[in-house]
């Protein structure tokens, strides 16, 4: 993991020196049980900084008054986790829906370690999410179609939360398929990390267009 990629990232985000240790934390964490839980692609787990701490780090000026968020299948808490330890100095809490019981093991073993305000919910996101409806912000990262995002959140977006979901390259297919069935408001922001992704914010939402 390269110390460079370490040195920018935190200078790029103004990370303070509590935020930090905790990240160094979550980072040393990370790649100890990464050896038994696979939690991230082997092959970015040396680019951790700028792969992965980054692209959860952009999201936070996305929503800057928020407090309350919640992260949908969280795996190896990114972006959630790292949001609740970078965000915890602003009062933020997050709320990390994770499936896979291990995951689960981490994200609390992570979360009890780094000191993050995160509250940890092992279960399917359709059991899970009735519950959160009065989140500031969803999320999700590398989780699914922007159309099944919408039919998971519709709920929460049709009562005022924002939802920012990292797209890569397929974005615009993705935008054009959800389209078909939501009517939605959106805006791109390009993403500081990959110049072919876009962060896509979605502020409204209505019911299902006629098909």
């Amino acid at each position: 993991m390269s110390g460079a990629a370490r040195e920018q990232v935190l200078a790029a985000y103004d990370v303070s020196r509590e935020t930090t240790l905790a990240l160094d934390t979550y980072v040393t964490q990370l790649a100890r049980w990464q050896t038994v839980k696979n939690l991230v692609g082997p092959s970015t787990l040396a680019e951790v900084w700028s792969r992965h701490v980054a692209d959860a780090l952009q999201l936070l000026s996305l929503a800057p008054e928020a407090r309350t968020w919640v992260d949908l299948g969280s795996g190896a808490g990114i972006p959630g986790l790292i949001l609740a330890i970078a965000g915890k100095e602003r009062g933020i809490r997050v709320t990390l829906v994770e499936s896979n019981s291990r995951k689960c093991a981490f994200l609390s073993e992570a979360a009890r370690l780094t000191g993050a305000p995160a509250a940890i919910r092992n279960g399917r996101i359709e059991a899970v999410l009735p519950g959160l409806h009065d989140a500031e912000v969803v999320c999700a990262r590398a989780l699914a179609a922007l159309d099944q995002l919408l039919a998971w959140t519709a709920p929460m977006l049709k009562s005022g939360t924002t939802g920012l979901f990292p797209k890569g390259r397929d974005v615009q297919a993705e935008l054009t398929q959800a389209a078909a069935r939501w009517t939605f408001t959106y805006d791109l922001v390009p993403s500081r990390t990959d110049s072919e992704a876009r962060i896509v914010r979605v502020t409204a939402l209505t019911e299902p267009s006629p098909r």
